[in-house]
């Protein structure tokens, strides 16, 4: 993710967005029902941060409601506030639109000292404060959003031994842990034949450390997503079920066999997540054509 944004700019397209009907909307009440997330990464443009937050998380959030998302993750936890509200706010917010807190991109990455001297105390004080956060906020799941790369082997290690760390951490107090992919996760380890993302899932304990992979990352990094669904029965416990652009329209991402691999496994986390739209919607409305598009889907089978 970039996490960049401009505040003008930005409640311009808010103004907009909140006063559109799109047809998405408008089907939306014909489809089936299904459990549906989103990552509220996907609508930065309209409360991004603190200050949109306030100006418009009531309406974003009953227009997210009534296209039939049941659920959203985060991806604002600053100073042990939830795009500047406390997480019990946070959380009283999601509820009156009839919606609830399932997950949050959240993490403390180490700095390169931190990982030269295998040295994770100042991180796990913060994950204390967190981990009491995310339950204020009736959390189910954190996912660290993204770590750094190892440059050896011994480096890998050390960031394999934080994670399982932060996963016992977490499970413990009755949390689940999990690590979002992005693409770097499919490159090699320097200086070995071993890719990054298998060597994390076998050097972390499966109680300790899930996996929630971007199926558009995935693709564009020419990894298959039905293969490591397989190759790692049980780990892949969420989907970030993301295109180039809206659900479907750039034909880089075969949803149909992603979703019946994760059926078999199990699955029951689905989240939208949108990095940008075709130019032609709002972000806003972006959002209700990627759910019209699960809801219609006859191979999303899953209750999630």
């Amino acid at each position: 993710m970039n996490y960049k944004s401009s505040f003008l700019s930005f409640a311009l397209v808010a103004a907009a967005a909140l006063t559109s009907c799109s047809p998405a909307q408008k089907t939306a009440e014909e489809a089936p029902d299904k459990d549906i997330s989103i990552q509220l990464y996907s609508l930065r443009e309209v409360i991004g941060d603190s200050a949109r937050y306030a100006e418009n998380h009531d309406s974003v959030f009953n227009r997210l409601s009534e296209m039939g998302y049941k659920s959203v993750e985060t991806a604002n936890y600053v100073n042990r506030k939830f795009y500047g509200v406390t997480p019990e706010q946070f959380k009283a917010d999601c509820e009156a639109a009839g919606l609830t807190a399932l997950s949050s991109h959240a993490t403390r990455v180490l700095t390169p000292e931190e990982i030269a001297a295998h040295d994770f105390t100042e991180a796990m004080k913060w994950w204390d404060d967190a981990i009491a956060d995310h339950k204020a906020a009736g959390m189910t799941y954190i996912v660290t959003p993204w770590s750094s790369m190892p440059n050896n082997l011994e480096e890998a290690q050390t960031l394999c031994d934080y994670h399982n760390a932060i996963g016992e951490k977490c499970r413990e107090a009755g949390l689940k842990y999990g690590y979002h992919t992005h693409s770097m996760e499919f490159d090699k380890i320097p200086g070995t034949e071993t890719v990054w993302m298998d060597y994390l899932v076998e050097n972390t304990a499966p109680e300790n450390m899930f996996w929630q992979l971007d199926t558009y990352l995935a693709v564009k990094a020419g990894a298959s997503p039905v293969e490591y669904i397989k190759k790692y029965p049980g780990r892949i416990v969420m989907l970030h079920v993301k295109d180039k652009y809206e659900l479907g329209q750039s034909g880089m991402v075969n949803f149909e066999p992603i979703f019946l691999a994760a059926e078999a496994s199990g699955m029951k986390n689905y989240v939208v997540e949108q990095e940008g739209t075709d130019g032609t919607h709002s972000v806003v409305d972006a959002a209700g054509m990627n759910a019209d598009y699960l809801r219609h889907a006859d191979f999303v089978k899953a209750k999630y």
